[in-house]
């Protein structure tokens, strides 16, 4: 059986890159929660903040890069996680007109379910390995525990915490250029100030809510054929508890028993200055 093609998945903890310009911010004083007094940083600050004391997000993250076409590409990251570990949510692989395939991610405490569709375990899994799980999961869920080598990257896409503890840490590198307050726009809805800067090349927007609480609810990152779209929504509001039934899942030993070497798609993070 072929050697499994390890999938490049986008880990929560590398979204934080999208957002660097908010690293390093020092505190201001209170403003009163008026956007129009504050500056570009002084936003950032207050989205910095918000984002450092948040329980669980809605994270959608959108890799809308050119280029030709890629099925091992991650397109959507679409999950809601919190910082007990916890997530519920999916991912769909393909760029550039290319379809990869989905799987739906599940994660309570020290469980994780995973149910890749048959596209995904075909483009994901090299020679007859995804074919043979696609017959044999039959669109069910992979459940084990998340803590285990065969599903712990996956497990650890759905961190919050370390999410926060990257963001927390300040830029790896030169840090991002001046920030520049835009006029007040919308998005989906929501009256937003966006602040623009320049990060290792790369054109970021940051889009933050012009009332208090200022939050973060969406960064844009261009740089050549590079474009990619962060949106954050759900700031503390709980991840859902439901979880497959028995009926709905197997175990993670079936998928060793197929093939000693015959692994999960893992999530690889990919190198920050992708973004």
């Amino acid at each position: 059986m072929s050697r499994h093609r390890k999938a490049a998945l986008i880990p929560v903890s590398a979204a934080v890159a999208c957002v660097t310009a908010l690293a390093g911010v020092p505190a201001f004083a209170d403003d009163g929660g008026d956007a129009s007094k504050l500056s570009a940083q002084q936003l950032a600050d207050d989205a910095k903040k918000e984002l450092l004391d948040a329980k669980s997000l809605h994270l959608l993250l959108r890799n809308n890069s050119t280029g030709p076409a890629d099925a091992q590409s991650p397109a959507v990251l679409d999950l809601v996680l919190d910082r007990d570990g916890n997530c519920a949510g999916s991912l769909k692989m393909g760029t550039g007109g290319a379809y990869g395939g989905t799987v739906e991610l599940v994660k309570r405490g020290d469980e994780l379910w995973m149910k890749p569709d048959t596209t995904f375990w075909k483009s994901q899994v090299e020679g007859g390995a995804g074919e043979l799980a696609a017959q044999l999961f039959k669109g069910r869920y992979v459940r084990g525990n998340a803590n285990d080598g065969m599903l712990k990257s996956l497990g650890d896409t759905c961190d919050l915490s370390a999410f926060q503890a990257q963001l927390n840490s300040g830029p790896s590198g030169a840090p991002p250029e001046k920030l520049t307050k835009g006029k007040p726009t919308k998005v989906d809805g929501t009256d937003v100030v966006p602040v623009s800067g320049r990060n290792d090349g790369s054109d970021v927007v940051l889009f933050i809510t012009a009332k208090d609480p200022h939050r973060l609810v969406r960064a844009t990152q261009k740089n050549g054929d590079l474009n990619t779209t962060m949106t954050l929504t759900g700031y503390n509001r709980p991840v859902p508890t439901a979880t497959p039934s028995k009926d709905e899942s197997v175990d993670v030993s079936k998928l060793q028993n197929l093939s000693p070497k015959a692994t999960p798609p893992q999530a690889v993070a990919p190198d920050q200055g992708m973004w």
